[in-house]
């Protein structure tokens, strides 16, 4: 084959011809070394050479990315590659992949925290509760939006806990940065740092695990050190809890409340023990009134069935059924459809029953308590609060159906009016079946 030396004019001037296919122009610098030119792509480098009995044809790159020195010395290496018995094919593709894969580690030191918690929540949902998965939506949420409420006057969101850390880069999280974050928030929000702080830590496990993340990380997790979590502190265990005493005067300010639908919530809160999301989202499918029950969205098991207890059927039966709302506590102001933070509501009942510090998952834990009189069995409770077993025999050999937790239940609901003062009278409930039916 001819050859001729290469320069920029010769480069500049040489063409496929229009009738073939492709044509070549070799240099005579370096032996191999050639340019291939088609009538339609732009010429390119390449290196032609016999390996192991075999021609090789290699492309080096694009005429206008190579210089003439850089393309020859791409040649020569090639050619040593061949004298050294190595196949100058396999070792391009290597070449190949230890860029790519340099680039892909740069572009991932780049990476911010919000990023990858960002495809941390999507990997993680399906998995997750729904209130999970907005607790963590929260806790990194901007803040800056226009609101009346929540705002401690600003009259704007505030910043969830986490918002601080999401434009970080990955690699930039240490110790010391999750430390400093850490006495920052614990001086205006010690509990919603502490329920931030075990999310973070979740997810930073889980980045240590993950292929393309865990190069990012430290060797121990940053968020768990000794001063993070002395700045944080330790959460108290609450012990906001109904006597038995103060029974009358609670219900009586309940029932007086001006919102018949908060006034039935609070009431069933109590005399269920569920937890007051779970209540919430209660819709009209969940009723069952012909077989008596109660379907419960459970964040530990999916769902469970309760008991329909007579007053607490009553109390249903009395609400409004708002036209195409589906929850059970409706709301026609709402933008989810139903009562979205019952707090106003409990403590305008506790400060007419002059009761202080009552939350509304106090009244969760009254339920367990006030049962205590009773002597009722601890997995009957368990089971009706949604507990999670807590001894192999409850796991494994115990299953009480719906007929034999409502005798236990009944027996709750009764002795709390009693001490109350109500007094259960026969009133006529809805038609057999799903109280869904009578939606307008």
């Amino acid at each position: 084959m001819p050859r001729v030396n290469f320069t920029t004019g010769r480069l500049a001037a040489f063409a496929c011809p229009p009738d073939k296919a492709q044509a070549f122009l070799w240099d005579s610098g370096v032996t191999g070394l050639g340019i291939r030119a088609t009538p339609r792509g732009s010429p390119s480098y390449i290196f032609q050479r016999e390996f192991q009995g075999k021609s090789a044809r290699i492309t080096i790159g694009a005429v206008v990315d190579w210089s003439i020195p850089r393309a020859r010395e791409r040649a020569r290496e090639m050619q040593r590659d061949i004298d050294q018995g190595r196949d100058p094919r396999l070792v391009k593709a290597e070449r190949q992949a230890e860029d790519e894969a340099t680039r892909a580690a740069a572009k991932s030191a780049e990476l911010t925290v919000g990023e990858v918690w960002a495809l941390y929540l999507a990997d993680r949902k399906p998995v997750w509760g729904v209130r999970h998965h907005d607790d963590h939506l929260r806790l990194a949420k901007a803040g800056g939006e226009k609101a009346t409420r929540g705002t401690r006057g600003r009259g704007v969101t505030i910043a969830g806990p986490l918002h601080s850390l999401m434009g970080l880069r990955l690699v930039d999280v240490t110790a010391p940065v999750v430390e400093a974050w850490a006495a920052k928030e614990a001086k205006t929000r010690q509990s919603s740092a502490r329920l931030a702080l075990r999310c973070f830590k979740a997810f930073l496990n889980w980045c240590a695990e993950h292929a393309d993340y865990k190069a990012q990380m430290q060797s121990v997790n940053p968020a768990k050190t000794r001063r993070t979590r002395e700045a944080l502190g330790k959460a108290l265990a609450k012990s906001d809890v109904l006597l038995k005493e103060q029974l009358p005067a609670w219900f009586a300010a309940v029932r007086a409340h001006p919102g018949p639908v908060m006034s039935a919530y609070l009431q069933i809160l109590l005399l269920t023990g569920a937890r007051r999301t779970e209540i919430l989202d209660l819709t009209w499918k969940d009723v069952d009134t012909r077989w008596k029950s109660l379907t419960i969205r459970d964040k530990v098991v999916g769902e469970r069935k309760i008991p329909l207890t007579p007053f607490a059927a009553q109390l249903i039966a009395a609400l409004p059924h708002l036209k195409k709302n589906p929850f059970v506590f409706a709301s026609a102001t709402a933008k989810d459809g139903r009562i979205t933070d019952p707090r106003a509501g409990m403590q305008a009942a506790c400060k007419a029953a002059k009761i202080e510090g009552l939350t509304p998952h106090g009244l969760r834990r009254s339920f367990k308590s006030l049962t205590e009189w009773l002597e009722i069995p601890a997995g009957v409770v368990a089971q009706i609060m949604g507990h999670k077993p807590s001894a192999t025999a409850e796991k494994h050999y115990t299953v009480r159906p719906l007929d034999m937790l409502r005798v236990h239940h009944e027996r709750i609901e009764a002795w709390m009016l009693e001490q109350a003062g109500i007094e259960l009278k026969p009133e006529a409930e809805p038609q057999d079946g799903n109280v869904a039916q009578f939606i307008a």
